[in-house]
């Protein structure tokens, strides 16, 4: 749920016991009958997480005018909420039951006790786990031994499954299958930025439109996949990169900055260059994690949720066990869905929620048909709410791990993963030591930042980095020399 994971640490924890309004999302145009205007949802990026003077993206929608006033408060830039926007809550049971958020209050507290004490093993170091999942399970069992004790069967099952839920939100947020995949040592390296999280009015693609209105014409190329990139590792060749395109155009140039999304690069790295990407950095590769998170847009003709409700959690009754995977992903797939959030306000987008579902359960769900998709939702949401009525209109939905060019949605540091991977990720080519030409093959996107990855404002920062490390190479050299150079 980050934006490119919801692009924040834990986006939706504390809406189950704090309350405060957020707007609501927009991209992909979604055409409305005669009576209603014409929405725009995000199927991509949704937020601009942490819009305060450190967030780039926010100085640049601010600076082209893309934000609603409100954004723009002194106030909203002030708030800190330490990724955990306060949205005001419904929570279903899968009983038919509506819930309190009082009532699931235990589990909360212990859940964010965990999940605080997980992120910090970064700076102290001695994990005790290789992954979050294990963290969790391990000392969860410990907690609820002694606070619970003395809870009736019944309540502590409500309470686990809570836990069930809010582990699953983790998935979306993390954009991994299972807290399993995350790893422990390296999961604290995640940092927020304060300001309370808001949207485009337009869609974050009147960001992108504002900043390519400045490059001039030309300059950027559509429709040209890259098949290889050919860079040199010796000092005996002074060629210099050939990019080699899949309808078998070559381009030469000094330097190259990579920016494919690690999904796409986990996949093709054999192939996308020659020589071969070093050890070292092929290791921090696997070691760094991609997964999806997808996202259900469903419409209804009316709402059945509260006025100022701005997300909905559901809680499943059998899953006491704390599970956030399930073995058999295609029968119980749904069930991984963890909820909705509300697309606000209702005057600029009708009755629109937004589904969440993250890993192996999102992937098969984008094998099926929309209208298998929309059954499956439709049933969903009437068993938890107990309304055999509720039909929706019609759903949208995204498919990032069939789509050939991002292979998945967002990074999230893997088991074993440490802050040497992360610059590893980052580290151009060839490597220092080398005596052919430098600074060949540049690496950015959201994967290769140290803490803001899976993030619009990481990908953004990380291009900037790699410019100013050509900027700063070209201020070291001769006129001479950088006339001849190519980019």
């Amino acid at each position: 749920m980050r934006d490119v994971r919801y692009s924040s640490r834990s986006q939706a924890h504390r809406s189950w016991i704090q309350q405060r309004p957020d707007p609501g999302g927009d991209w992909k145009k979604w055409r409305k009958n005669k009576n209603r205007k014409t929405g725009i949802v995000e199927i991509g990026a949704n937020w601009i997480h942490g819009p305060s003077e450190g967030n780039p993206v926010f100085c640049l929608a601010r600076q082209y005018g893309l934000l609603d006033p409100e954004a723009l408060t002194p106030e909203n830039q002030a708030v800190d909420v330490a990724g955990h926007p306060p949205w005001v809550p419904n929570i279903f049971s899968s009983s038919g039951r509506r819930l309190k958020a009082e009532t699931l209050r235990p589990a909360v507290e212990v859940f964010f006790e965990l999940m605080q004490e997980s992120s910090e093993f970064h700076s102290k170091g001695g994990e005790p786990c290789a992954s979050v999942g294990d963290f969790i399970r391990s000392k969860l069992q410990q907690r609820v031994a002694e606070i619970w004790k003395d809870v009736d069967a019944n309540t502590r099952t409500l309470q686990m499954g809570a836990i069930s839920s809010m582990l699953k939100v983790e998935c979306s947020v993390n954009g991994t299958h299972s807290l399993d995949e995350v790893g422990l040592g390296a999961y604290g390296l995640y940092k927020t930025l304060p300001g309370l999280d808001c949207t485009f009015p337009g869609g974050y693609e009147t960001l992108i439109k504002k900043m390519m209105s400045e490059l001039p014409n030309g300059s950027v190329t559509y429709n040209q996949p890259v098949r290889c990139v050919h860079w040199n590792n010796t000092e005996k060749r002074k060629i210099p990169l050939t990019i080699e395109c899949e309808n078998g155009e070559k381009l030469s140039a000094d330097h190259v900055i990579v920016t494919v999304p690690l999904g796409y690069l986990k996949k093709h790295h054999t192939t996308l260059f020659h020589p071969p990407l070093p050890l070292h950095k092929l290791h921090s590769i696997q070691r760094q994690g991609f997964g999806t998170n997808n996202k259900i847009f469903v419409e209804f003709d009316s709402p059945w949720w509260d006025a100022d409700c701005e997300v909905i959690y559901l809680v499943w009754e059998d899953e006491d066990a704390i599970v956030d995977q399930e073995p058999d992903v295609q029968r119980p797939w749904i069930k991984k869905l963890f909820g909705f959030t509300v697309l606000k306000p209702t005057e600029r987008y009708g009755h629109i929620l937004c589904g969440w579902i993250a890993g192996h359960e999102s992937e098969y769900m984008e094998t099926l048909s929309e209208q298998e998709v929309m059954f499956a939702v439709t049933q969903l949401i009437r068993r938890f709410t107990g309304n055999p009525s509720i039909t929706p209109r019609r759903i949208v939905r995204s498919q990032w791990f069939h789509d050939p060019w991002t292979c998945g949605s967002y990074s999230y540091p893997g088991k074993q993963c440490s802050m040497q991977d992360l610059e590893n990720m980052m580290e151009p080519l060839p490597v220092k030591g080398l005596q052919s030409r430098p600074l060949q093959v540049l690496f950015a996107g959201e994967a290769t930042h140290p803490s803001y990855y899976s993030t619009v404002h990481g990908a953004l920062l990380s291009g900037w980095r790699e410019a100013d490390r050509l900027i700063s190479h070209y201020s070291s050299i001769s006129p001479s020399q950088l006339a001849k150079a190519k980019l």
